[in-house]
């Protein structure tokens, strides 16, 4: 697993605490920065899925 997997990774997860906060507060502007995490998180995690496929790493 590359770097930028892990980073997307992390990324990934803190969105989806600050989604479920700010469903659990009731703060829209959290929730919605905690989805926009999220997406940035999944496309880091392509991004590395498809990095490693051109080097050849697993």
């Amino acid at each position: 697993m590359s770097n930028d997997q892990d980073k997307g990774k992390a990324k990934d997860l803190k969105g989806s605490a600050k989604e479920t906060l700010g469903k659990a507060t009731g703060d829209k502007d959290t929730e919605r920065s905690g989805k926009a995490d999220q997406a940035e998180g999944k496309a880091q995690q392509a991004f590395g899925k498809a990095k490693d496929a051109v080097s050849g790493k697993k």
